[in-house]
């Protein structure tokens, strides 16, 4: 015997509850009729054996799917049967947490393998963090600074002498700072390049997480196939009666690149100035590498050389990292063939020369090169820089016999930074215990002061001026005063690296200023609605827009007038 259940009437309290199941992806509107087949209780004689059994349930429901808003689908009737679980429900909460409402606790996915795979994930967020970036780069810029105020490569008595433990400056400040840290060579210092490393490593997460998925976005041809969603754009605008083939031609006219589908039309251009931020970044590695590398991997030398000696390249040049390796042209012999000054009219020294010739290691030359302060001699990764100058020796005839090369000393003056030069002729004097001579000073190439033994001055004489001079009943002929060339050279490898990032850098700078616009349009009957963005230049955009929809033609209707029915007469 079959019993109908009003389904407005609640079940007995007693019954299990019944967990549901349904495999829809809409909500669903439930419309169910239940029938339950009772069956036959013997009671028992004792009341307090009596028992309460549970029914079993057929429940027959039918089930009807909500429609989507954009979707539109038929209703369908889906009949499914469902057992009520005699099993006693879970409790409300269970014993290591839950959700108060019986379910179990949601555990984590993946246990330390997905700890381990999301750990680069995780790393690569905390490095592109723009905050962090932002103090690297001030951190390095800092300590740019304070390289340039910290004297660079001298010995460490000097930073014993200039910055003492006694008197720190701010107080804390000495020479154990400088010598620990490595500040004595701060661009090769470990702590400059970590951070430029580490500014490196947040450029490149940059550009991975945040740079390249933006253009990649760009790239896509995305239509917009309703005239609500193209309102929503930072410009719109309709024209009544507008083809958007018309609109296609002025845009590609106007360099957009355009694409049509059915109604629908996509525009864009500037697309370059999206991959700006990533020439940028490879333009600031290129930078950070190149001076790395010159950091670490080039050579220094400094030498004074006499005018017609000579040295080899690879006794003057010492290594400054551990990527410093010599290369064939350190064999290189250098010849200073001739040194001369050029001189203002009040006698002061404008600029130095020196003439130089360079051999191979089988004696042949393979360079000649007259050099000066701003134009240095450059051959096969080596350069060669006019820096000083000094005078080495003069060349006197004593009583007509010589020539005679006096060995020239610089003298210390009492501040200024002008140089002078001194030498003595000594004089044998059987009946002296002392030594005696003429003294002579020389600031530069053109002239030379000279003192009798008593020090008293006697006369000046230009070089090979063949003018002698009597002293002390000596007759005294300066013949030449001999320069020595002061001389720098280096190897810097890491230069064509930041000239390369110095010049991508100017150029996507410039690029990076490029507006990316996008342009939509739809076609709805006779009417064209068109909308677009831009990420620079809005104002600019929306008055460009607007010029050239002014330029859309107008449909014109050339169906002839419908002629009327009725008859007039005259």
């Amino acid at each position: 015997m079959e019993t109908l259940i009003n389904p407005t009437k609640s079940l007995n309290p007693s019954l299990p509850r019944t967990a549901l199941s349904l495999n829809s992806q809409t909500h669903l509107l439930l419309r169910s009729t239940f029938r339950f087949r009772p069956q036959k209780v013997t009671p028992s004689i004792s009341p307090c054996n009596s028992q309460i059994r549970t029914l079993p349930f057929t429940v027959s429901c039918k089930l009807g799917t909500s429609r989507d808003g954009n979707i539109k689908n038929k209703d369908q009737n889906v009949s499914k049967k469902i057992m009520l679980s005699e099993v006693a429900p879970p409790p409300l909460t269970e014993d290591g947490g839950g959700d108060g409402n019986g379910a179990a606790p949601a555990k984590q996915k993946g246990g330390v393998f997905g700890a381990v795979k999301r750990f680069p994930r995780r790393v690569l967020t905390v490095l592109s963090n723009l905050g962090l970036a932002i103090g690297e780069m001030a951190a390095v810029a800092a300590l740019m600074a304070l390289g340039t105020i910290i004297e660079q490569g001298e010995a460490p008595a000097y930073y014993f002498e200039k910055y003492p433990e006694d008197n720190p400056i701010l107080g804390f400040f000495n020479w154990k700072w400088i010598l620990t840290l490595g500040f004595d060579h701060m661009f090769s210092s470990p702590v400059f390049l970590g951070l430029l490393f580490l500014l490196g490593t947040s450029l490149m997460a940059c550009t991975y997480t945040t740079q390249i998925p933006i253009v990649k976005v760009a790239r896509r041809w995305k239509f917009l196939s309703s005239s609500e969603a193209i309102r929503k754009q930072e410009f719109s605008d309709s024209l009544p009666s507008a083809s958007i083939k018309d609109l296609g031609v002025i845009l590609m006219g106007a360099g957009y690149e355009v694409f049509l589908k059915g109604p629908s039309l996509y525009a864009f251009k500037g697309l370059s100035g999206r991959f700006a931020p990533i020439g940028v970044h490879i333009a600031m590695l290129l930078i950070m590498g190149g001076g790395t590398f010159s950091a670490t991997g080039s050579f220094r030398g400094s030498v004074t050389v006499p005018q017609g000696l000579n040295f080899v390249v690879g006794d003057v040049l010492g290594p400054l990292g551990f990527l410093s390796k010599p290369t064939d042209a350190f064999n290189t012999e250098v010849h200073v063939n001739k040194f001369y000054m050029d001189y203002y009219d009040g006698g002061e020294v404008s600029q130095f020369h020196t003439d130089l010739s360079l051999y191979n290691i089988d004696g042949k030359e393979v360079l000649r090169k007259t050099i000066s302060v701003n134009d240095p001699l450059r051959f096969d990764g080596i350069t060669i820089y006019q820096t000083d100058w000094s005078i080495s020796a003069l060349q006197v005839l004593k009583d007509g016999e010589g020539p005679f090369n006096l060995a020239m000393a610089p003298l210390q003056l009492n501040g200024g930074d002008k140089k002078l030069f001194g030498t003595f002729l000594p004089f044998t004097d059987a009946d002296s215990t002392q030594v005696k001579g003429i003294s002579m000073l020389a600031r530069d190439l053109q002239s030379v002061v000279l003192y009798d033994q008593e020090g008293k001055f006697v006369g000046v004489r230009r070089p090979n001026s063949k003018l002698p001079i009597e002293i002390d009943g000596k007759k005294i002929e300066i013949l030449d005063a001999i320069g020595s060339s002061g001389l720098d050279l280096k190897t810097d490898p890491g230069v064509p690296i930041v000239y390369a990032g110095f010049g991508a850098l100017m150029l996507t700078t410039c690029i990076s200023y490029l507006s990316h616009s996008q342009i939509w349009a739809l076609q709805d009957g006779t009417t064209l609605f068109i909308g677009g963005k831009t990420n620079r230049a809005k104002a600019e955009f929306s008055s460009e827009v607007n010029r050239l929809l002014d330029r859309v033609p107008e449909i014109v209707d050339n169906s002839p007038p419908e002629q009327s029915n009725s008859v007039t007469s005259v």
